[in-house]
């Protein structure tokens, strides 16, 4: 059997592909510590996840110094980001444009169809969870975003990664397992890392 990819989750199971992130949240760019940060890094496979947030969190100047220094990080690094965006789409786009990055991942995407293809026209993957299915708009970018960009993932919901698929697959009007196929491509193109069908068993 296929394995399944789980971008970004927080409730780790062993049973599908599931990415080492570290990362300050901008929720917590007040204390964050990019020292630390960087001792972290060796473990990990992207910085995340970052971001900026608009509804929750300390004020925007706090988060977006947090946000460049953690951007700084993944360029020096060379690895790829996993971004939290809440009502601040276009000031986060503006931040990526100014650092040469390895790749992008905006996880959980609830926008809209023209906020996904501003990002897929620079190259970003898109990855949708159980938040996403329940916005009309998210939906439609969902079965907008090309197999090439596309991630999905569990977030902190205790949804199984396989039933993500399953609604993913029913909404875009294919199969979970070429889902499967596209999601693993991504994943080793990002990360190189070859994934067999025997990866997580």
């Amino acid at each position: 059997m296929l394995p399944y990819v789980d971008i970004h989750t927080h409730r780790p199971t062993g049973q599908a592909v599931e990415l080492r992130t570290a990362g300050i949240h901008p929720w917590d760019a007040a204390e964050g510590d990019t020292d630390a940060l960087e001792a972290e890094l060796g473990r990990a496979q992207a910085i995340g996840e970052t971001g900026l947030d608009r509804l929750r969190g300390p004020e925007m100047e706090c988060q977006l110094r947090m946000l460049r220094d953690q951007l700084e990080l993944a360029r020096r690094y060379r690895l790829p980001v996993v971004l939290h965006c809440v009502r601040a789409f276009e000031p986060l786009m503006r931040e990526l444009a100014a650092v040469p990055l390895r790749a992008v991942i905006f996880h959980g995407f609830i926008g809209s169809r023209q906020q996904a293809a501003e990002a897929l026209k620079r190259g970003y993957y898109l990855s949708y969870g159980v938040r996403s299915f329940a916005s009309p708009r998210s939906i439609e970018a969902l079965c907008a975003t090309p197999a090439e960009r596309l991630f999905l993932e569990t977030d902190d919901q205790e949804t199984p990664i396989g039933e993500v698929y399953a609604r993913a697959a029913e909404l875009r009007g294919e199969s979970v397992e070429a889902l499967q196929r596209c999601t693993l491509a991504n994943y080793e193109r990002i990360f190189g890392e070859p994934l067999s069908d025997e990866s997580v068993l």
